[in-house]
C-alpha cells in the first residue's frame, strides 16, 4: 500500500525519464502519488540534450542537467558546457567517478570531473556526483578544484565517515531506494547524523526501485516509500520531511517555488 501523499508535495532530484514515449504516463503517475517535480539527468551528450528537450515539453515540471556519468568518460566533455547555457539546464552532471566498473579509464574519469567542476565553479551552477569505491579521490579532486557552492552526492551509498566528509565541504547528500534495503545499516547511520537542510531525495529511475518494490522497473511515482523510510528513521513527521525537502531542493536548484498546477 502506497503512503497517503495527496497533501505532499515531492520533488525526485535525480532521476531518469523514459525516452520511449511514454515519459507523460511515467510523469502521470508520479503526479497522482505526490511528486510534483523531477531533475531529469543527463549521462552523455544525446541523454544531456534529450533531457533537455523533456525540460522544454514538461516546463516548470521537469528540469535537466547535462553532464558525463564516469562510464561515459571516453567520449570527453565535447558539447557539455554549451548546454549548460540553456535556462531549462540547471545543474552539470552527473559526473564523478566509478572505479568498481571502470567502464572509462580512471584518467579520463579523472580529467572529466575536473572539467565538470570547472564549468560549475565557472557558472555557478550545482554540480551532481556519482561516486562508487571513489571516495578518496573524489574529495582530493573536489578539493583541488574546489568544491562548487553547491555539490550533491546522488544516491549516496557511504557511511557515517563518508557523509561527515561530504558535509564538511559543504555538499548535500540525495537519498535513494537504497535506503529501504536491509543490507544498508551503514546508510542509515549517515542519513541519521546528516542535518536536516542537507538532504534531498531522489529514485534514480529507472534503477533501484525501493522496497516494497524491488525487482520491479523504478519510477518516481515510488518516491514517497523512500520518503516514508526516512521520515521513520529519522523520526519525523511525513509532512515536515516533505516540505523541508521541497525547500531544500529548490533552494539548492534554484528552481521556481510555485506547483506545477499553481
Amino acid at each position: 500500500m502506497k503512503p497517503d501523499t495527496k497533501e505532499l508535495n515531492w520533488i525526485d532530484n535525480h532521476c531518469h525519464l523514459s525516452t520511449e514515449g511514454s515519459t507523460e504516463d511515467e510523469l502521470s503517475e508520479a503526479i497522482k502519488a505526490g511528486v510534483q517535480k523531477f531533475i531529469n539527468v543527463g549521462t552523455d551528450l544525446e541523454s544531456s540534450k534529450e533531457a533537455l528537450q523533456s525540460a522544454i515539453t514538461f516546463p516548470n515540471t521537469v528540469f535537466a542537467t547535462a553532464g558525463i556519468h564516469p562510464h561515459e568518460a571516453s567520449k570527453g566533455v565535447g558539447g557539455i558546457n554549451e548546454l549548460l547555457s540553456k535556462p531549462e539546464i540547471v545543474a552539470v552532471g552527473e559526473c564523478g567517478l566509478d572505479f568498481y566498473y571502470n567502464h572509462s579509464s580512471k584518467e579520463e574519469q579523472i580529467a572529466v570531473f575536473a572539467s565538470h567542476i570547472g564549468y560549475a565553479n565557472d557558472k555557478d551552477m550545482p554540480l551532481v556526483i556519482h561516486a562508487r569505491d571513489a571516495w578518496e579521490e573524489t574529495f582530493e579532486i573536489l578539493d583541488s578544484e574546489g568544491t562548487p557552492k553547491r555539490t550533491v552526492f546522488h544516491c549516496f551509498t557511504g557511511g557515517p565517515q563518508e557523509a561527515e566528509m561530504a558535509l564538511e565541504r559543504g555538499a548535500f547528500l540525495s537519498f535513494s531506494g537504497i535506503i529501504t534495503f536491509k543490507n544498508a545499516p551503514e546508510l542509515r547511520e549517515a542519513l541519521k547524523l546528516s542535518p536536516i537542510d542537507r538532504i534531498m531525495i531522489e529514485t534514480d529511475s529507472p534503477y533501484l526501485a525501493p522496497i516494497p518494490m524491488r525487482g520491479k522497473k523504478n519510477t518516481p511515482a515510488y518516491l514517497p516509500y523512500i520518503g516514508e523510510r526516512i521520515a521513520e528513521e529519522i523520526s519525523m513527521e511525513l509532512a515536515d520531511l516533505s516540505k523541508a525537502l521541497w525547500d531544500n531542493t529548490h533552494q539548492f536548484y534554484d528552481l521556481p517555488s510555485n506547483k506545477p498546477q499553481d
